[in-house]
């Protein structure tokens, strides 16, 4: 025999419902007693409280592992990368010479980059170093901070500079300053205690996709001879080893990074020409194919005339 429930009524639900809510005949609230809740919310603060202390102590004890100068850990930045100035968007650095404004935004980049280059700044703040030999400051038990740096003079850029130049780096008349910098790793070496420099070449990437394929991509001269005639400050390219061991941006406080200015001459114009430079030193590897910045970059550069 199957009984059937009794239906209950709206209003018998409504009246249910505010009863478990707020009993006046027991004083329970959602079913519990004051003490009962003020039992659980003891329990969750000192559980949660505990579960906070545990989190603290052990980030506390894990902070007394690591350096506030120097990290850990740096296997991923073995090889330092190399960038330019000015630094656009996908690395293209486009000129429209009778366009003011098209080059114009990367001639306030440079001047903004090269501010703490500037002679007196350097003079100011930083050491007249001995060139060939690495500057090392080693602690010796004894914290030795800050780390002194030595100077990059902007004078060292030649026609590159900015300093006096009615031509604004060489945009306003199509023969632009392009800046090289090496991106810096925590005490590492550079060079291996051998004279390195950069060089740049026009060049294609190796390849290109096609329809999920790779093909061979011609036409490597075509670029070499469109990038034409280019020269390069400090002479040949040189970065000194003296600008090395970077110590890290709260030791080296005052460390401004060896730059290498290439002025491209005569570009052969309304063309896109592909560039690359990589930096020559015996510590360097320039031939990682996964990673395409290891100690090499490249960009595209066109100068528009009408």
């Amino acid at each position: 025999m199957v009984i059937q429930k009794e239906k209950k009524s709206c209003g018998q639900v409504v009246e249910e419902w505010k009863e478990f809510v707020w009993n006046p005949r027991t004083h329970q609230f959602m079913g519990r007693t004051g003490t009962s809740w003020a039992f659980i919310l003891l329990f969750y603060l000192v559980f949660y409280g505990f579960l906070t202390a545990m989190f603290s102590l052990t980030m506390w004890v894990m902070l007394q592992t690591v350096s506030d100068h120097t990290p850990k850990y740096q296997d991923r930045l073995a090889t330092p990368g190399l960038m330019i100035r000015p630094k656009t968007e996908n690395l293209d650095v486009i000129v429209n010479v009778s366009d003011t404004e098209s080059w114009d935004q990367h001639v306030q980049k440079l001047n903004k980059f090269l501010d703490p280059y500037n002679d007196s700044i350097q003079a100011q703040k930083n050491d007249v170093c001995r060139p060939g030999r690495y500057y090392e400051q080693p602690d010796n038990g004894v914290l030795n901070y800050p780390k002194r740096a030595c100077q990059f003079n902007r004078t060292q850029l030649g026609n590159c500079s900015g300093i006096g130049d009615p031509t604004h780096y060489g945009y306003s008349t199509g023969q632009p300053c392009v800046f090289i910098k090496m991106n810096r790793v925590i005490n590492f070496y550079a060079g291996a205690n051998q004279s390195m420099n950069v060089t740049c070449v026009g060049k294609k990437p190796h390849h290109h996709k096609n329809k999920g394929k790779l093909i061979p991509e011609d036409g490597r001269d075509e670029d070499a001879e469109n990038l034409g005639h280019f020269v390069m400050f400090p002479a040949n390219g040189n970065i000194d080893l003296m600008y090395f061991p970077y110590y890290g941006k709260k030791f080296h406080v005052n460390y401004t990074q060896p730059l290498v200015a290439v002025k491209f001459m005569n570009v052969t114009p309304n063309v896109e020409v592909n560039v690359e430079c990589r930096i020559n030193a015996a510590n360097i590897a320039t031939d990682d194919e996964r990673d395409k910045f290891a100690g090499r970059v490249a960009f595209k550069l066109r100068i528009n005339k009408t």
